[in-house]
C-alpha cells in the first residue's frame, strides 16, 4: 500500500528536523574549534570562522601530557572490553542454554545491578581499591568494570536464538562446551558482540566520574580529565581551545562508529532483542 504523499513529506521534514537537532551541537563544536577566542563570543553566533586556526589543536595538545592521557584512555577502555568479553560470554551462555538450580534467581540479581548507578557504590569500591593498594593506578579504573550486566543480558538474548539442534549436532561430534561457544555461539552473535563492544568502549572512553575519584596524578589520568584542564589555558575559559580538545576526544569514537555501523544495524534489525 502506497503512503500518502503529504504524510511522506511531513515524515521527511520531521526526520530532517531531528537530524538538525542532534547534529547542531556537534557542528557547533567543530566550528568553534577552528575559531579565534573573539569569534566564540560574538552574537549572533558565527557558524563559519573567518580563518581556520589549526593551531588551536596544537595548543590543546601541548597544554598537558595529552599523549599520556590518550594512552591511559586506550589501555583502560580496551582492558575493560577484554575482561568483559571474558566474563559475559560464558555467563550469557550458561544463562541461555542451561537450566540449573537458582538460574532465574541469579539472572534476576544480575539484572537488578543495572538499576544501581556506579556513583552509588563508588565508596565501597574506592575503599576496596585502597585496601589493595591500587588507587591512582589504571587497575582501579579497569577492575570495577570487569563484567557487565547489560552485556550478559544482550548476549543471552542472542544465544537463545541459536537452534538447539545445532548444538546437539556439535555435541554428537564430540565438541566440548568451550568449542561450541567459540566456534558456533560467538560467530553467530558477532553483530551483538560488536555492538556491545562499541557501547562499552564509548562509555568508558568518555567516563569522567570514575577516573576523577580513583586517580590523583597525571600518570594515571585519562583524556576526559585532561580536557577539563583546558579551561585554564590562556588565563581563562578559551572555548576554542576547549572545543579543539573535545574534538580530539571524539575522533576515535567516530572512527569506531564508522567501522561498526553495519554490525550495529545487523544486531538490531536481523537478530534483534526478543
Amino acid at each position: 500500500m502506497k503512503k500518502n504523499p503529504i504524510w511522506k513529506f511531513v515524515n521527511g521534514i520531521g526526520m530532517l528536523l531531528l537530524i538538525c537537532i542532534f547534529a547542531m551541537p556537534f557542528v557547533w563544536m567543530i566550528s568553534t574549534s577552528f575559531k579565534t577566542l573573539g569569534e566564540t563570543m560574538t552574537f549572533p553566533p558565527k557558524w563559519i570562522p573567518n580563518q581556520l586556526l589549526w593551531e588551536n589543536f596544537s595548543k590543546a595538545w601541548n597544554s598537558g601530557p595529552f599523549l599520556k592521557y590518550l594512552m591511559n584512555s586506550t589501555i583502560v577502555s580496551v582492558g575493560i572490553l577484554i575482561l568483559q568479553f571474558a566474563t559475559i560470554i560464558p555467563a550469557a551462555y550458561a544463562f541461555a542454554r542451561y537450566r540449573f538450580k537458582g538460574s532465574n534467581f541469579f539472572f534476576g540479581v544480575t539484572m537488578v545491578t543495572l538499576m544501581i548507578p556506579s556513583q552509588l557504590i563508588f565508596l565501597p569500591v574506592f575503599l576496596q581499591m585502597s585496601s589493595w593498594g591500587l588507587l591512582d593506578t589504571l587497575w582501579a579504573l579497569i577492575l570495577p568494570f570487569a563484567s557487565s550486566a547489560f552485556g550478559i543480558f544482550l548476549l543471552r538474548q542472542s544465544f537463545k536464538q541459536v537452534p538447539e539442534e545445532l548444538l546437539e549436532a556439535a555435541r554428537l561430534d564430540q565438541a566440548s562446551e568451550w568449542k561450541i561457544i567459540m566456534k558456533i555461539m560467538v560467530p553467530m552473535a558477532k553483530p551483538v558482540l560488536i555492538t556491545f563492544g562499541m557501547f562499552s568502549f564509548i562509555a568508558h572512553w568518555n567516563d569522567y566520574f570514575w577516573p576523577l575519584v580513583m586517580t590523583t596524578t597525571d600518570a594515571s589520568r585519562t583524556l576526559p580529565l585532561g580536557i577539563t584542564k583546558l579551561r585554564e589555558v590562556d588565563g581563562g575559559v578559551a572555548w576554542n581551545i576547549l572545543m579543539a580538545g573535545n574534538l580530539i576526544l571524539v575522533i576515535p569514537i567516530l572512527f569506531i562508529f564508522f567501522f561498526a555501523q553495519r554490525q550495529i544495524i545487523r544486531a538490531f534489525v536481523y537478530t534483534g532483542v526478543k
